[in-house]
């Protein structure tokens, strides 16, 4: 057998396979037996930040991952309007298309009322 190089370094061996060392056991997880039990309120309290009705129904996103690249938009409604764009020209339509759509989604303006007035 030869000698390794000064420059390697030879990682050293057990002769034999050695056993694995048990596992400490783990704490027994039971029932708590504190306030939670005894039927504490909740510390939880209603939301101090009372909205005036308004609610989002229709999003417009806009992206363009780098200058220069195409960009993407995509028009959602709740009403059903879905309508996606590419490229330039047509992400400029879409933004006026959604623009539009305010005034005709069903949503913002129910009809059902109009024609009984």
């Amino acid at each position: 057998m030869t000698n390794p190089p000064p420059t390697k370094s030879i990682p050293l061996t057990a002769a034999g396979p050695s056993a694995a060392e048990p596992a400490a056991p783990r704490p027994v997880v039971g029932e708590s037996k504190g306030a939670a039990r005894k039927g504490v309120t909740s510390a939880l309290r209603p939301d101090p930040r009372r909205g005036d009705g308004r609610y989002p129904v229709a999003w417009l996103s806009i992206s363009s991952p780098r200058y220069g690249h195409m960009p993407t938009a995509a028009s959602q409604c709740q009403c059903g309007w879905n309508r996606s764009a590419i490229g330039h020209a047509q992400v400029a339509a879409l933004i006026e298309a959604h623009t539009a759509h305010r005034d005709t989604c069903p949503l913002r303006h129910p009809q059902e009322g109009r024609a009984a007035a």
